[in-house]
């Protein structure tokens, strides 16, 4: 079938409607090869060349061997070479039943606590996935504070904009993972404490005992000082972005977001395509400022002419509060402006929660210290991946070095040949789909 829309330079060129097919152009039809499909073995995004990437100029009908050698990821913003190409499995062999790893055999597994892993992000479990595959027996924990749905977490600042329903972001259900992957979820459980001496987690769901612990429970979202927990969204999970959803409703309306970094800019972009009116704030005096250097703030602005986005720079909020009676909420900026919205969304950055790493004397470097040969801690059999470490003190919180991450991990913790992990400058791409860029 041919795609609808402007076709690649090496898309077939779509018939007149008054005109009958020749028999020369259907055989040039015929000789045509099949549309591909290419995977990310970064983040697993599937580029199928009939669908294209029209976010990144790229129509529907470009081949993958058209594509500019500096085009970026949509989803982590590795590079083409990244790629390789994919056959889906059939439908026969997805109706068949996924075959489930031996029970453990032999006194080698008698009472072996195994491996516990914290958090049921990318990072936690890729590195679940790929233990399995080197160890049918390994006995696995995931403790996760959510549902523990796998999803695409950079999907959340694009969905309006591609017309995706919340709910359709979920691509395996956390109690179907854990079955494919024949281990252990404990859903909706905060982990709690770390006892280093006993090898423990204390959790809200009782005691774990652990071999080898891993802490994978990312970031969180910064909140401002003067601004309640209460009065504002913080999206950085898939629960928190199908409520925010939900209270905007299908009517458009009025959202002010706090933070003109790449996930505010996004998120403006994306909630103006969805049909809201959107005022962005920050402190510096443009979008992106970060990479102020590439002129990425500028270019935004300039793309944003058409839509809805009001930006307002060099403005902190000193509080927010809602109205009893309307429901609306006041946001009052320190320079004596005053904005009155239907939802505040908050978007100032992100930061590590230290509290599991205090409680087991773990090294702290603005994020746990990991030593980048093995990804182990400062305590023996506690290691971590993610946005939750630093390497010699800074955070990489990107997708792409997850995969890397969890190679050198998955060594470690499987006693094969070291894989050290290298930290890499990011290659970022900023989904404004108004204007995509990618930044260094």
């Amino acid at each position: 079938m041919i795609p609808s829309g402007p076709t690649g330079p090496s898309a077939p060129t779509a018939p007149r409607p008054d005109a009958r097919p020749s028999p020369v152009g259907l055989a040039i039809e015929a000789l045509a090869p099949a549309w591909q499909t290419y995977i990310c073995h970064a983040c697993g995004y599937l580029y199928d060349e009939a669908l294209g990437d029209p976010d990144s100029g790229l129509p529907p009908g470009t081949r993958f061997a058209d594509i500019p050698d500096d085009w970026a990821c949509p989803l982590c913003g590795v590079t083409k070479s990244d790629f390789s190409p994919y056959t889906a499995p059939s439908p026969e062999r997805l109706r068949q039943p996924l075959p489930q790893p031996p029970a453990p055999q032999g006194r080698a597994r008698r009472g072996d606590a195994g491996i516990v892993i914290v958090g049921a992000g990318k990072a936690g479990w890729q590195l679940a996935e790929t233990l399995r595959q080197h160890d049918a027996n390994l006995p696995i924990t995931l403790v996760s504070a959510c549902a523990g749905d796998r999803y695409d977490k950079p999907l959340l600042s694009v969905a309006l904009a591609r017309q995706l329903p919340p709910e359709g972001l979920v691509k395996e259900s956390g109690p179907d993972a854990a079955r494919r992957l024949n281990l252990r979820l404990l859903p909706h459980t905060q982990a709690v404490r770390i006892c280093a001496e006993t090898r423990q987690l204390r959790t809200t769901r009782g005691n774990l005992g652990y071999r080898q612990l891993v802490l994978a429970h990312g970031a969180e979202a910064e909140l401002p000082a003067g601004l309640a927990p209460g009065l504002c969204w913080r999206i950085n999970h898939l629960a928190a972005y199908q409520r925010l959803r939900q209270a905007l409703g299908d009517s458009p309306r009025d959202v002010l977001v706090l933070g003109a970094g790449l996930i505010g800019c996004e998120l403006a972009n994306d909630l103006a395509l969805g049909g809201h009116r959107v005022r962005l704030l920050d402190t510096a005096s443009e979008p992106l400022a970060r990479w102020q250097a590439q002129a990425a703030g500028a270019q935004l602005l300039a793309a944003w002419q058409g839509l809805a986005i009001t930006f307002e720079g060099g403005q902190t909020v000193a509080s927010v509060t809602r109205s009893a009676d309307s429901g609306r909420y006041h946001v009052h900026t320190a320079g004596g402006q005053h904005h009155e919205v239907d939802q505040v969304v908050v978007a100032a950055g992100l930061h590590t929660p230290g509290r599991l790493a205090r409680s087991a004397g773990l090294q702290w470097r603005d994020g746990i210290a990991v030593d980048p040969a093995t990804l182990a801690t400062s305590q023996p059999g506690i290691h971590a991946l993610g946005d939750c470490i630093t390497v010699e003190g800074v955070a990489s919180r990107y997708i792409e070095p997850i995969a890397r991450q969890v190679s050198t991990l998955a060594a470690a913790l499987l006693g094969q040949a070291a894989v050290p992990y290298e930290a890499r400058p990011a290659l970022v791409r900023v989904k404004t789909s108004s204007h995509p860029l990618t930044l260094h």
